[in-house]
């Protein structure tokens, strides 16, 4: 069952997190997860929804409000998602990709947007099958300090 994510879910949630993390080669870090989650919980500047097995956490997917000045409307950064490797392939990560999708519509905005490595061979092969076709007429930058 996908359903959106509560504080009682901070324990489970920040292990599935901090595993997500590591995947994309960073330190462990428990705590700061758990900080990291319970603050995004604290000020509703993200939307979690969690696949949910009973009790079990699965995996989870992160989207964050950004706008588009050009459409004049909300967007949202789909920054996170991750299912557990014991639960994979299993369509999860559609259904995740689904909440996501559903909640583009419920809000009226304008897309999903999401990065992922050109590393992340499931990845590439997950978003243009969940319908989310490859923006090649723009460039990505980043400025990191």
């Amino acid at each position: 069952m996908i359903r959106a994510a509560t504080i009682n879910d901070l324990p489970q949630l920040s292990q599935l997190f901090d595993q997500y993390r590591v995947f994309y080669r960073k330190e462990s870090d428990l705590a700061g997860a758990e900080l990291f989650l319970s603050e995004r919980f604290k000020e509703e500047d993200s939307h979690i929804y969690v696949s949910d097995d009973g009790g079990e956490l699965q995996g989870f997917v992160q989207l964050y409000p950004i706008f588009s000045s050009t459409r004049m409307r909300r967007l949202w950064l789909l920054n996170d998602l991750y299912v557990s490797p014991a639960h994979r392939g299993k369509g999860l990560s559609l259904l995740l990709l689904d909440a996501g999708k559903d909640l583009c519509r419920q809000t009226n905005a304008c897309g999903v947007m999401l990065e992922t490595e050109k590393s992340n061979t499931i990845g590439n092969q997950l978003y243009p099958r969940a319908g989310f076709q490859q923006n090649e007429a723009s460039n990505f930058f980043e400025w990191t300090p």
